[in-house]
Parts: structure tokens; sequence; C-alpha cells
């Protein structure tokens, strides 16, 4: 496991989408705190890369990658390997390397110029994003056999997480606003990692207020350290539930 996972990584990090991924990040982390007078202005700048480039670039990436890798997998189900050994340790090698390149190249920048809880919190859930959309692409892929639509439905499923949500999120509390949605909205968040992940970061920077009264809620809840807890664990459960399906689907899939 431990030489398959070595040469996963060695491959993705000297793959020019990967080195060009890590390059942006760096560029456009190290101009956001450059151009800003205020550190705490630049997290706000760079929240709004990272939630949306780093969901997208881990979850197309890996669904290219495990299709293109189809004959290495192959080949090595034909060693006597275990199905299981083989699939975590692709998982491992994908989450590893771009949790590696995020780091870089937005992790470094924000441990230089904002090591507060705020930056520490961006970086955390920065990596958790990355894991995450990682376990969804390999999910994806071990269940749709046409590499066309398998990438038609994980673009889907970031522009779900990333833009419908809120749209669908909208709609109904407007459809219903004459009801006290607010609590019911703590738990909805729980549905998508990506605003989940917002949240966290916002309330950490204080600028809860500019959520309204949804955003009080919201403090009650996630600003407290057992609320904290809570999502970091709901995340975690985003990055294994979809791994552990995939792994099911994989090992008894006929290749």
């Amino acid at each position: 496991m431990r030489k398959i996972i070595k040469y996963v990584i060695a491959d993705i990090l000297r793959n020019k989408i990967v080195i060009a991924y890590t390059a942006f990040l760096l560029v456009m982390s190290l101009s956001v705190f450059m151009l800003e007078d205020n550190a705490s202005k630049g997290l706000l700048s760079l929240l709004n890369i990272i939630l949306l480039i780093v969901p997208l670039v881990s979850i197309v990436f890996s669904t290219i990658y495990i299709y293109n890798s189809s004959e290495f997998i192959e080949l090595l189900v034909s060693q006597p390997l275990k199905r299981k050994t083989i699939w975590l340790s692709l998982f491992s090698g994908l989450a590893g390397s771009l949790s590696l390149s995020f780091f870089v190249g937005a992790g470094i920048p924000i441990l230089i110029y904002q090591a507060s809880p705020t930056g520490i919190m961006m970086l955390l859930t920065g990596l958790l994003l990355s894991v995450v959309f990682v376990s969804i692409a390999i999910l994806a892929s071990v269940t749709t056999r046409d590499k066309a639509k398998g990438i038609g439905k994980v673009i889907l499923l970031w522009l779900y997480f990333s833009i419908l949500f809120d749209g669908l999120i909208l709609f109904l509390l407007f459809q219903f606003a004459d009801y006290p949605l607010e609590n019911a909205m703590v738990a909805v968040s729980a549905f998508n990692p990506i605003d989940l992940s917002r949240i966290l970061i916002l309330l950490q920077m204080d600028v809860s207020a500019l959520m309204g009264y949804t955003g009080a809620i919201f403090r009650n809840f996630f600003g407290t350290q057992s609320g904290i807890i809570l999502a970091i664990c709901v995340l975690l459960l985003w990055a294994i539930t979809p791994l552990w399906l995939s792994l099911r689907r994989f090992i008894t899939k006929d290749l």
C-alpha cells in the first residue's frame, strides 16, 4: 500500500495541471495579501477563491485521473493484492497530493501573513474540502463507466454544491418566508460541505452580522467549541461516506 501511495503521489505531483494549480493558488494568495492593507480583508478575498477553485480542481482532476489510470488499476487487480488496498491507496495518493498542493499554494501564504485562528480555520477547511471532493470524485468515477458521463456528472455536482444549492435555499426561504426556518437552515447547511466551510470561516471573521438574523442563529450554534467540532465531524463524514460507498462498489465491480 505504501509503494502504491508513493507512486501515485509522485506521478500526480509531476502533472502539469497540479503544478499550474499550485502556482495559481500561490500567486493569487500572495497577490491578495500584498494588495490589501489589512490581512483580514485579504482572507475574505481569498475565501471566494478557495471555495470555488479548490473543489472544482479536486473533483475534476481526481475523476480524470481515475479514468486515465484504468489500465494501471487493472494491472494492480491482476496482482495478489486486495482490492481494498488498491482503492484506498489511490484515494490516499490523490487526497495527499492535492492537499499538499493546496498547502503549498494557499496554506503557506496564510501562515505567513495571517497565522490567526481565522487563518488556521481557512487552512483546515481548505484541506478538508480537497479530501471531500476527491472522495466524491472517486465515487462518481467508479459508478459510471463512460468517461464523458463521469466528468459531466462531477461538473454538475460541483455546480450544485457551489451555485445551485444556494439558489434552492433562497427559493425555499422566499416561498416559506412566513415560517421560522432559521433553525432549519443550520441542519440544511450540513448537506453542503462548501456552505458549511463558508459559515465556519465567516463566523471566525466576525462578519456574521452581515448575514442578518440567520447569522445570529449560526453564531449561536457554530460559534461554540462544540458547534465547531460538530461541523468538522460533518465535513469528515462527507469525506468518509463517499469513500466507503465507492470502496464497496469497487470490490464487487467487474473490471
